[in-house]
């Protein structure tokens, strides 16, 4: 918290597509513990994010941040690219 506001909740994924103007759909993997096995399982979500510049592109990883609602599906916004994709 600084300055009084609470900070924002970021993210970080892949990106999975960039096929939408000015949009990525982001995979992001959960690690959970079982409650009964103790083993940790992988959970995976979908998120969209607003990227103003259509910068990224399909596999690059990404933070995002959360915003305000910027329409009905995305309330996620790119903040950076933090590794590019390998292009063979």
């Amino acid at each position: 918290m600084k300055d009084g506001k609470p900070s924002r909740k970021t993210i970080t994924g892949t990106v999975v597509s960039d096929r939408m103007d000015k949009s990525i759909t982001i995979e992001w993997e959960i690690r959970k513990k079982h409650p009964v096995y103790k083993k940790f399982v992988k959970r995976h979500m979908k998120i969209k994010a607003h990227d103003e510049k259509n910068e990224a592109s399909v596999g690059d990883l990404v933070r995002i941040v959360g915003t305000r609602p910027v329409s009905k599906h995305k309330s996620w916004r790119v903040v950076d690219i933090l590794q590019k994709a390998q292009r063979g």
